[in-house]
């Protein structure tokens, strides 16, 4: 009897790719009318154009039309088309339920309306199966991306995207994109992370994935807006913002951390001569760098301040002004300042938050004092003792992060 050959790490990579599983999952809400061609479309593509093994699950969210109906027909009539009944309705219910259950080894997420291009299918799923990313998502804001939608959904879509980068650091560009995919192995650990079962969904999964270190890869898409959407925009909207406070609040608790996922090494040069180059973050840099985000946080706060003074209290606008460009501030100096720094702890982010409050005392007082001292002051001296403050607090500022709250993330990490 002979020996069966044992595969080198380099071969069985190799086949694994070839081999590899893609579950594309389709979530449907009484879409009768919109389902059969989807599938038709998105089957003959997959036959035509896709180099791996696919499945197509058509996941049925408590239809009350014929949906379920016209499902199975389809399941029936293609081998590799699968449906899944819920009695619920909920587009992060039936991506986390289809998924979780999957037995592939890319997960792959995409509207009934096929609103973006197939062509952008292989380089959403390629880069998973070579295990250079985790996560990959469409984009229809990123560089080299066409869309043809309304101004509405456009300026919408822009707004909600810029709050999470600016409340959350995010650098992924368009979360609601329905066009996702993810390796099974990694993103199994994260949904019992994710509590959201509608629309917010999508953003949650791709906060988490981040804020625990993981690759998310993004590619720009063609994408041509359905008007017959069931989204309710203002509804979806108000949801979003309370699911954008509920993570962040995850985060400064500690709860948002997933374990069970894989960690990527550092990077390290591929050439063994090659002569590394290491990251400036000296004082000297520090104290440019905050200098510069520092100047632009105050002009930012003079502005806004300015202009809520037309209408708010002395101490409302201030603190409206200040937590705006606070969150910009802080983002800005993990990014650019404070180099060696990854995604913050919750110890970090209620660091931060103590800070922020001596920031605001030391304005808000400023403010105050002038009002006693000449309380027919006018707005032009208002700005000018703020634009004074900002700066003497801008100091206090560098000062604790870089003594307290980074001196500390940096104890932790060693």
């Amino acid at each position: 009897m002979s020996a069966v050959p044992q595969l080198d790490a380099d071969t069985a990579r190799r086949v694994a790719r070839s081999t590899a599983t893609v579950d594309v999952v389709v979530p449907v809400h009484n879409e009768e009318r919109s389902l059969p061609g989807c599938v038709e479309v998105l089957s003959r593509h997959l036959r035509e154009n896709f180099p791996f093994q696919w499945s197509i699950t058509v996941v049925d969210n408590a239809s009350t039309d014929a949906t379920l109906r016209v499902a199975r027909e389809l399941a029936e009539a293609t081998d590799q088309v699968r449906v899944l009944h819920l009695d619920r309705k909920g587009r992060g219910l039936a991506l986390r339920t289809a998924w979780g259950y999957s037995d592939a080894d890319v997960v792959v997420y995409m509207d009934v309306d096929l609103s973006t291009g197939l062509d952008a299918l292989l380089p959403l799923v390629a880069p998973l199966v070579n295990g250079h990313s985790d996560l990959a998502i469409g984009s229809r804001l990123a560089p080299g991306a066409r869309t043809v939608r309304g101004g509405k959904r456009e300026l919408i879509s822009r707004c909600y995207n810029r709050m999470i980068r600016w409340t959350h650091g995010a650098r992924f560009t368009d979360a609601q994109c329905g066009f996702k995919a993810a390796r099974t192995d990694v993103v199994r650990p994260l949904l019992d992370h994710v509590a959201d079962d509608s629309w917010f969904f999508d953003t949650e999964l791709l906060l988490l994935a981040e804020h625990n270190g993981l690759r998310v890869h993004e590619v720009p898409v063609d994408w041509v807006e359905d008007v017959d959407t069931r989204v309710k925009v203002a509804r979806t909207a108000f949801d979003d913002v309370a699911g954008l406070i509920r993570v962040a609040r995850a985060k400064i608790t500690g709860a948002a951390r997933v374990d069970g996922l894989p960690r990527r090494p550092e990077p390290r040069a591929a050439h063994p001569q090659a002569v590394l180059a290491e990251r400036e973050n000296g004082l000297l840099w520090q104290l440019v760098s905050f200098g510069v985000i520092g100047v632009v946080s105050t002009a930012l706060t003079s502005v806004i301040y300015a202009l809520l003074r037309e209408w708010w209290p002395t101490l409302l606008a201030n603190f409206v002004a200040l937590t705006v460009t606070t969150l910009w501030n802080t983002e800005a100096n993990r990014r650019y300042t404070f180099l060696r720094q990854s995604a913050s702890s919750g110890r970090v982010h209620l660091q931060g938050l103590v800070v922020f409050v001596l920031y605001y005392v030391v304005t808000s007082g400023a403010l105050l004092g002038l009002q006693v001292l000449d309380p027919g002051a006018s707005r032009f001296t208002e700005v000018l003792v703020l634009i004074v403050s900002s700066v003497v607090g801008t100091a206090l500022r560098f000062v604790l992060l870089r003594s307290w709250v980074f001196a500390a993330r940096e104890e932790e990490s060693a």
